[in-house]
């Protein structure tokens, strides 16, 4: 006997437009100040990161997605329907993920991220680098990252870098380290080890919840996107916060980690980042397990 596969759910079309535009909505809310300062050609040393180092633009943020294994009703007659990976759902005039095209086309990529995020979720976190990688991107070196003066001066900011032992486990941070800086780390992060060293404590590893499910496409729903562009917001934040850069006149106040006052407040900051991106990163890989 042949056994039919399951139905995929429906969700109604009253429903998915509601989702759509709370989450368009949402979206803007997030965007609102980048966009504004970008029709003015004003930059900003924080917020403009998420878009500039990332490259993902605010529309990408407005465009909701259901996930894999549901039917749009009445969606074939919108736009959506010449969206990329969408196609023709079970219910008359439905749409629905095009799973089987997907993962042809971006099955290893796929793969990738599942592994990165499954070995970062399965190690415990740790909390002693206190923020020091954007310190080293600046060790002994004259011209910076950012148009913004040093807090303690450039010596000064040597001195913190000397006094410390670099522990940075992330190389998108790490390559990032100055010639000086990089035989200084405890560790040579690359490419080809990210899932070996990857862990939940790690701030950028905690951005990058961003990036994976930016480029896990419309198998993420919505929600779980602009989520993980809260964390990423928020995380860099506290990044710069902690980093030597004066950022007073943009309103932030400093993080001292070169203090044990500076530190301790970082490290509370850290683990709270730490277990919510431990939500997300199960949230992701739930996605990916879902194919």
């Amino acid at each position: 006997m042949t056994i039919a596969p399951p139905q995929r759910p429906v969700l109604r079309a009253a429903g998915w437009h509601a989702r759509e535009q709370a989450h368009r909505e949402r979206a803007d809310v997030l965007t609102a100040a980048h966009r504004e300062r970008a029709s003015r050609g004003e930059k900003h040393p924080v917020e403009d990161f998420l878009f500039t180092y990332y490259s993902y633009k605010p529309t990408l943020l407005r465009r909701w997605h259901p996930g894999a294994g549901v039917d749009l009703a009445d969606a074939a007659g919108t736009d959506r329907a010449t969206w990329r990976w969408y196609t023709v759902g079970g219910a008359p005039g439905s749409l629905a993920l095009d799973v089987t095209a997907l993962r042809s086309e971006r099955g290893a990529l796929i793969d990738n991220i599942g592994r990165v995020l499954r070995a970062t979720a399965g190690r415990a976190g740790s909390f002693g680098c206190f923020g020091l990688h954007e310190w080293a991107m600046v060790y002994r070196e004259r011209g910076h990252r950012h148009e913004v003066p040093l807090r303690l001066g450039q010596e000064g900011t040597d001195d913190v870098v000397e006094a410390h032992d670099l522990r940075c486990t992330h190389f998108d941070a790490f390559r990032f380290f100055t010639p000086a800086a990089v035989p200084r780390n405890r560790d040579a992060p690359s490419r080809e080890r990210q899932a070996d060293l990857e862990q939940p404590g790690c701030l950028h590893a905690g951005m990058d919840l961003y990036k994976w499910a930016v480029k896990l496409g419309p198998l993420v729903p919505g929600e779980l996107l602009l989520d993980a562009f809260e964390l990423a917001r928020d995380i860099r934040t506290l990044d710069m916060q902690a980093s030597p850069y004066d950022l007073s006149d943009w309103g932030y106040v400093a993080v001292a980690v070169e203090t044990p006052e500076g530190k301790a407040e970082y490290v509370r900051a850290q683990r709270g980042f730490a277990e919510r991106g431990q939500i997300l990163r199960a949230r992701l890989i739930d996605v990916i397990d879902a194919l």
